[in-house]
């Protein structure tokens, strides 16, 4: 395979997107780290150079993938919370269709009871609940129930959006939908 000349941050990148694809489709035991290299054109002391080990190579898949996806969801705070939450729905259910292997791969790592991997998944559920408390109107931001509630709802939603890439039984509007009708129920406490 001919090696193509790369920026370091391209080349980065390169490896992580294929090895994202990867860990999508098999456990993380059966990657391999000479297979990451030899799909990029490049030698396994060039992958060692950008990521340790194989488990960190890992974990910044999923930082990239969890990053990728609190950018794409940030709410437009103009909008009121419904809106709000239903632009970001649909933000994310678009990004884990153009990004299912990702999305894939996250749900493994979040299989592994890696520490650094929950603490990035445990980040983003965090995040994304707060995105949705800032916008409830004063005396919903600050009851418990309602925290717990949205951090279940942002749960289900992965698990409704990691079924649907995984089988495709359903249409991406009936995911919506019953994404947007248990937020709506939970808001109306």
């Amino acid at each position: 395979m001919t090696r193509k000349r790369m920026t370091p941050a391209q080349r980065r990148a390169q490896l992580l997107e294929i090895g994202s694809a990867l860990f999508a489709e098999r456990p993380y035991e059966d990657v391999w780290i000479e297979e990451v290299a030899d799909l990029a054109g490049v030698s396994r002391g060039l992958m060692y150079h950008y990521f340790p080990s194989k488990r960190e190579f890992f974990v910044e898949i999923v930082r990239t993938e969890s990053e990728r996806n609190l950018e794409v969801t940030a709410p437009d705070t103009s909008l009121p919370v419904l809106e709000q939450i239903a632009a970001g729905l649909d933000a994310y259910i678009s990004y884990v269709d153009e990004h299912a292997h990702g999305v894939r791969a996250v749900n493994r790592g979040s299989l592994l009871g890696d520490r650094k991997i929950d603490d990035i998944l445990t980040h983003e559920f965090e995040i994304q609940q707060e995105r949705i408390r800032a916008a409830l109107p004063a005396k919903f931001r600050d009851d418990d129930m309602v925290r717990i509630a949205l951090r279940g709802w942002v749960a289900f939603v992965r698990a409704v959006c990691l079924d649907w890439v995984e089988h495709r039984t359903v249409d991406r509007e009936q995911v919506r939908a019953v994404c947007l009708r248990a937020v709506a129920g939970l808001l109306e406490v």
